[in-house]
């Protein structure tokens, strides 16, 4: 995997694995149309991923298995990593992926967006992102307010 800007991988591991906003995914459709979906995600080395059976993006990983992939702040000062790799689907059958987000996000499963999505007929699947390039960015110093 290569690794560019002023992260070196200890620091990408650091923010990707303590980071508690979206990743934002990029594919292409059968079309050949660009889109993006934004998805809780955990990270060990790759970005892992759940979503609906259903959802667009399960076909649109099949027929094109090629993303690209952002986690970036939305508050100043911004900094994050973004990328690119090959995605793989699997079955998430007993939503184990899909609790693991939930604790990581939420804190638990008890409420009621956890209620709505481990609903037994739902089918879930995990989406696991194995990155090829990972480039982090970091405007920290440059944003930083003039002391007085």
């Amino acid at each position: 995997m290569e690794i560019t800007g002023p992260w070196d991988r200890e620091r990408v591991d650091e923010f990707l694995d303590g980071a508690r906003i979206p990743v934002r995914i990029g594919c292409r459709t059968p079309r050949d149309a660009p889109w993006i979906v934004s998805l809780w995600f955990s990270w060990d080395g790759a970005i892992s991923c759940a979503t609906s059976a259903s959802a667009d993006l399960a076909a649109f990983l099949a027929h094109d298995d090629h993303v690209s992939f952002e986690v970036s702040t939305n508050d100043p000062p911004y900094k994050g990593v973004r990328g690119r790799g090959r995605a793989t689907v699997s079955p998430d059958e007993e939503k184990e992926l899909l609790r693991a987000l939930l604790e990581r996000y939420l804190g638990g499963v008890d409420n009621p967006t956890a209620d709505r999505l481990l609903r037994p007929e739902r089918e879930e699947i995990r989406i696991r992102i194995e990155p090829e390039r990972l480039h982090s960015w970091d405007y920290s110093e440059r944003m930083a307010e003039p002391e007085r």
